[in-house]
């Protein structure tokens, strides 16, 4: 190298430097006019639209303030109430073990690749459902507003149940629990035990006349319950002061709201493996029953346990991850998330299963011990003979196996004159194969289950505590999949939109809080979300595998990943997935078909349930409720195919980039010869592809200087980013 190389080579710097300083001079003698420069660009091959549309808001999209929070908040979405009462109820139901076999194979055939399907979507478009699914296809468009319509009715009965859980966590503060025992009524003459209490059971009485005072049909209103109404309110106003903010303020509560309930799993399980019956328990939660196994109604109720419990097509999904950086691992969070799903659902079960085993054993010693009586009192009055009795049974300390040793033996000796002795057979397994979910574990068997725990109240706080985290953690991410949507849509204001959802929710919700509320809850339950939300799942991939194309998806994985995903993928999404889902609907609707639509009453005078169909006009009200939930879908496709609607007011026909943000521009742009943007309907607008058009505009508009920003799709203002990296320049 010459010896004056590094002068010369100092020389062209600075020539270069003068000569980009002589350019932007050149370009406007204003610097505010090339500060407020815009990047007009035109790609007709690539949809990539992940910043606000028609907003000219400075202010970028919100963010997560970190990986954790957000991985967070979808395991507080998609771990829910049912994994605490829904799933252990189904892996006993259908085959212990066993169950646990199919409910895998279902959660890698359509639970992983369908909740990866939706991270990406909304990772990729950075938009709520209804922009999502519009952007994709505005005929599909109906997609985004099914999946909002389903969360509201999903939140109208979810937060009932929240408070139902806040009137419990509220009198736990008390020893003994005020339904420890079955109170006493006086008269004038004596005191006696409440005689539906003694009909049924303590827990039993307190569920159904103390907390909901519950009529005797759906027809019988009854007014509204004060207690639960004082407690639904009490939930609306905790979930709107969460979301109030989205997830600037909802993001930090679920620090405590996701990580709480497994402290008090983990905890349960400690305290249950210690009581005495807990591993009989267990044992027989996990015994396989293999021949169950293959039923085809345990593969129905596997896929759709898997399908709701990671909240697909709910949309809170879609919304939490539109918060996202575009080159996030979405791939990575899928399958987190799922299995953090999967081993919570197991984690609840060895819980439940604990502690009923441990009231199993409660109750299996209470027989034996009344049996043994009875068995003494025959003794005595010489209907048996004391020959029959081994001589090595002691009646005054009986264990369960040494009774039901002498209950076989009298039962081969006195075959005729059996049933007439009045004993019964004291099995642990009887009492555990009872099936309990739903609220009938949570407020009926589980809290009899830990009256009987030392330190009860505290136990009690603690389980009803976490119950009221798990629902609002799920409760977060359904109310985010209705805000987030129509903020993105119509450019309301978060705060009064969530205020007046919030408001909107409670009122309805005073339907479940009247005597015969519960009975709605399960009808909302039955037929608000079952079929709507499978057509909204299998339409999602429709739009996004045949219409916007699985290769160009494919591509946009790899652009967004760095790496190409599974060819694993491809096939579930392509075939396999939509073939598993389409079943599962047909199941659903030949099961919706063949049961009665009906619903459990209590009984008053009986102190039990009894099954009652539905009046003509409740069943009116649950078909409505399915065709309202997927109304949306042909009601938008005809606006769309009809062009009722003036798509150029209001779509992305001509887009501009401002720091990052989106915004309008005009359609027609007749007379600007320099300009190479043309006006395009929504499904038509393609997204940046930086590093292909990108056009100088040299009209009396602001001067326009830009660099691309290919990592995020993105295109910044030079004068804006001064530390932006030399690649990106």
């Amino acid at each position: 190298m010459p010896k004056n190389s590094k002068v010369v080579k100092r020389d062209l710097d600075d020539e270069v430097i003068e000569s980009v300083k002589d350019l932007l001079s050149n370009e406007d003698s204003s610097d505010d006019a090339f500060k407020k420069s815009e990047l007009m660009v035109d790609d007709q091959e690539e949809k990539d639209v992940d910043v606000e549309e028609g907003s000219d808001v400075e202010d970028e999209r919100p963010a997560w303030n970190s990986k954790l929070q957000y991985i967070l908040a979808q395991v507080g979405f998609s771990v829910g109430l049912g994994n605490v009462w829904r799933f252990p109820y189904l892996c006993q139901k259908n085959g212990g073990g066993a169950y646990l076999v199919p409910y895998l194979i279902l959660l890698l055939i359509i639970g992983i690749p369908l909740f990866f399907l939706e991270l990406a979507v909304g990772q990729r478009i950075r938009r709520g459902s209804i922009g999502v699914w519009n952007y994709i296809s505005p005929k599909f468009g109906g997609i985004g507003f099914a999946s909002c319509v389903v969360c509201f009715f999903v939140a109208l009965y979810y937060n009932v149940i929240i408070g139902w859980s806040l009137f419990y966590f509220s009198q736990s503060f008390q020893h003994p629990l005020p339904w420890d025992q079955c109170p006493l009524v006086k008269n004038a003459s004596h005191t006696f035990v409440e005689p539906e209490c003694e009909k049924s059971s303590a827990t039993t009485y307190y569920w159904y006349r103390e907390a909901l005072n519950i009529s005797s049909s759906l027809s019988e209103s009854g007014g509204l319950n004060w207690k639960m109404t004082i407690c639904l309110l009490a939930a609306w106003v905790m979930v709107c002061l969460a979301m109030i903010k989205g997830i600037q303020s909802s993001g930090k509560i679920m620090y405590f709201s996701s990580l709480f309930p497994y402290v008090v799993l983990l905890c349960f399980l400690i305290r249950g493996l210690l009581l005495n019956g807990s591993v009989d328990g267990i044992r027989h939660m996990f015994t396989p029953k293999l021949e169950i196994m293959l039923e085809p109604k345990v593969w129905r109720e596997a896929a759709t346990q898997v399908f709701f419990a990671l909240g697909l097509g709910f949309g809170g999904v879609i919304a939490f991850s539109s918060y996202n950086k575009r080159d996030n691992n979405c791939h990575f969070d899928a399958v987190l998330v799922s299995f953090i799903n999967f081993f919570t659902s197991v984690l609840a079960t060895l819980v439940v299963f604990a502690v009923l085993g441990f009231k199993a054993n409660i109750i299996n010693e209470k027989c034996v011990t009344q049996n043994s009586e009875k068995i003494l009192k025959l003794l005595k009055m010489g209907n048996l003979s004391q020959d029959m009795i081994p001589h090595h049974i002691n009646f005054s300390s009986i264990t369960g196996e040494e009774y039901n040793l002498v209950y076989d033996i009298i039962q081969k000796v006195k075959e005729e004159q059996f049933d007439s002795l009045g004993l019964k057979s004291c099995q642990i397994e009887d009492e555990l194969d009872k099936a309990v979910q739903g609220t009938g574990l949570a407020f009926i068997a589980f809290t009899e289950a830990m009256t009987h725990f030392p330190a009860s109240p505290f136990w009690s706080v603690m389980f009803f505590l976490m119950l009221v985290n798990l629902g609002l953690g799920s409760m977060f991410g359904t109310i985010e999949g209705i805000i987030t949507p129509i903020v993105d849509t119509f450019k309301v204001r978060k705060e009064i939109l969530t205020v007046i959802c919030c408001l909107v929710a409670f009122f309805i919700g005073l339907i479940f809080v009247q005597r015969s509320g519960n009975y709605f809850v399960t009808m909302f339950d039955d037929y608000s979300a079952t079929l709507p939300l499978l057509i909204v799942v299998i339409l999602e991939n429709i739009a996004v595998i045949r219409i916007y194309g699985i290769d160009k998806f494919m591509e946009d994985l790899k652009d967004m990943l760095g790496f190409s995903p599974s060819q694993y993928y491809y096939y579930m999404w392509k075939y396999v997935s939509p073939f598993v889902l389409l079943c599962l609907l047909v199941a659903s609707i030949v099961q919706m078909g063949l049961s009665p639509p009906g619903y459990n009453a209590w009984i008053e005078d009986m102190a039990m349930e009894e099954f009652h169909s539905y009046p003509t006009w409740g069943m009116i009200v649950c078909i409505s409720l399915m065709v309202l939930a997927i109304l949306p879908v042909p009601i938008v496709y005809m606006v769309r195919r009809c062009n009722l609607i003036d798509d150029s007011s209001g779509s992305l026909a001509s887009v501009s980039y401002k720091r990052g943000r989106i915004i309008k521009e005009p359609v027609n742009l007749e007379g600007d010869n320099t300009s190479l943007i043309h006006g395009k309907s929504p499904s038509e607008v393609p997204s940046p592809n930086f590093g292909k058009n990108i056009y100088r505009k040299q009209t009396g508009s602001p001067t326009l200087d830009t660099a691309p920003n290919g990592r995020y799709g993105i295109g910044y203002l030079m004068a804006d980013m001064p530390d932006m990296p030399e690649s990106d320049l």
